[in-house]
C-alpha cells in the first residue's frame, strides 16, 4: 500500500544537501589547478579543455583507481593522500610515453557521502594537479547507498596528456646494451596492496596504529605514503635527448611492466643487488614466505621507474638526474632475447 508519509531522497539514503556541501569544497578545489586552456567551469555537463601551441599533437590518455590502498585509508581515517597516489599514477601512465600532462578527472563513489571526507580526498587530487601542472577539470561525485559500505568508497580517475609526434616515446629504438636505470619508490606506491594487508593484519595482527621498528614508522604511515610522480625526471632527460623508454612498474613489478616497452628480440637483464630493496618488502616476504615470482610481480621492490637510456649517453643521463638530486641506480642493461626463449625480464 502507498504510505501517507511523504518520502524524500534522504530517506532512501541519498542526502542533497550533503552532497552540495561537497561540491562547493570540490569546487574551490579544483579552481586552484585551473590554466588559461581549461574552457568550462565545474559543474558543467561536460569539461572543456583548449588545445593550443602543439604542432603534431598526439593525445595519450589513461584510466586508473586506487585499489585496495583505499582499505588502509578508510582504517585510519586518513583520506588526504589517496588523491595524490591516484593522479601521480595516472601522470606516471603517460610520462612513460613522453605526455605532459593536460587534464585530469576524477570518478568519487560512496555509500553515504560525507562532505568533509570528500573534501578531503578531492582536496589531495588537486594537490598533485597543481604539482604536475595538470588541471582538475571535472568529474562524478556518487552517493550509492546499497553499494558501499558504511564509511567506504571508490576512487577512480580518467587523465589526458599530449605529446609531438615526433617526440612520443615507444621503445623502438631500444637496442642490446643500452643501460637501466631505476628511480626509487618510495613503499608500495599502489600496487599489492591486497597481499600486504593480508600480510600485516591477518598473518602478523598489526593494526594500523601498530609502529613497526624496522618501518621506524606505524604501518599505517607506511602504507599510505604517496605514490611518487616521475614526470620531472622523465621530461628532463627527454628534453636533452637521452631517454629511450620508460617503463613504470606498478601491478606485475620489474617481471610485469618492463616487457611492455621492449622491441622484438630483446630482453631486460636485471641485476639483482645493484639497489636497496626496502624494508617494507622483506618483512613482508618473511611474514608471508613469499616465493621469488610473486615477490618479483606483486610489488615494486623499491623501484618505481625504469628509464632506458644508450649505454654511450649513460653517464650523461645520470648527471643530468644528480643535478636534480633525482636519485638513481644502475639495475641492468638490455640484451638479445634468446632463440626460443619467451622470458622478457632475466634476473642475475
Amino acid at each position: 500500500m502507498p504510505t501517507r508519509r511523504a518520502i524524500r531522497y534522504k530517506d532512501a539514503g541519498v542526502n542533497i544537501d550533503e552532497a552540495d556541501r561537497a561540491v562547493e569544497f570540490i569546487k574551490r578545489a579544483a579552481r586552484r589547478t585551473f590554466t588559461r586552456a581549461v574552457a568550462t567551469d565545474i559543474g558543467s555537463f561536460g569539461a572543456g579543455y583548449r588545445l593550443s601551441g602543439w604542432k603534431r599533437p598526439v593525445l595519450i590518455s589513461s584510466a586508473d583507481g586506487v585499489g585496495t590502498k583505499l582499505k588502509v585509508a578508510f582504517l585510519a581515517n586518513k583520506h588526504d593522500t589517496v588523491g595524490q597516489c591516484l593522479v601521480n599514477h595516472c601522470v606516471n601512465d603517460i610520462a612513460v610515453q613522453g605526455a605532459q600532462p593536460l587534464y585530469f578527472l576524477d570518478y568519487f563513489a560512496v555509500g553515504k557521502l560525507d562532505a568533509d571526507v570528500a573534501g578531503a580526498v578531492v582536496g589531495g587530487l588537486a594537490k598533485a594537479c597543481l604539482e604536475n601542472g595538470c588541471a582538475l577539470i571535472g568529474g562524478e561525485t556518487a552517493e550509492m547507498p546499497g553499494i558501499y559500505s558504511a564509511g567506504e568508497y571508490d576512487l577512480a580517475g580518467f587523465i589526458t596528456g599530449c605529446v609531438e609526434k615526433d617526440k612520443l616515446l615507444t621503445g623502438a629504438r631500444i637496442t642490446p646494451g643500452d643501460v637501466l636505470l631505476g628511480l626509487p619508490s618510495n613503499g608500495l606506491h599502489t600496487n599489492g596492496y591486497s597481499l600486504a594487508r593480508k600480510l600485516l593484519f591477518e598473518i602478523a595482527g598489526h593494526s594500523v596504529k601498530s609502529f613497526v621498528p624496522e618501518l621506524d614508522c606505524t604501518v599505517g604511515e607506511e602504507l599510505l605514503k604517496v605514490h611518487r610522480s616521475y614526470l620531472r625526471p622523465i621530461q628532463r632527460l627527454m628534453r636533452l635527448n637521452l631517454l629511450l623508454g620508460a617503463a613504470h612498474i606498478t601491478g606485475g613489478g620489474i617481471t610485469g611492466n618492463t616487457p611492455r616497452i621492449l622491441p622484438a628480440g630483446v630482453a631486460a637483464e636485471i641485476q639483482l643487488g645493484s639497489w636497496p630493496v626496502l624494508p617494507i618488502f622483506e618483512l613482508l616476504r618473511r611474514l608471508g614466505n613469499v616465493p621469488d615470482d610473486d615477490y618479483r610481480r606483486t610489488f615494486n621492490l623499491g623501484i618505481g621507474m625504469i628509464l632506458v637510456v644508450p649505454a654511450k649517453k649513460a653517464l650523461k643521463a645520470k648527471r643530468a638526474l644528480d643535478r636534480m638530486k633525482e636519485p638513481w641506480h644502475e639495475i641492468g642493461r638490455i640484451i638479445r632475447q634468446r632463440r626460443g626463449r619467451k622470458d622478457r625480464v632475466v634476473y642475475r
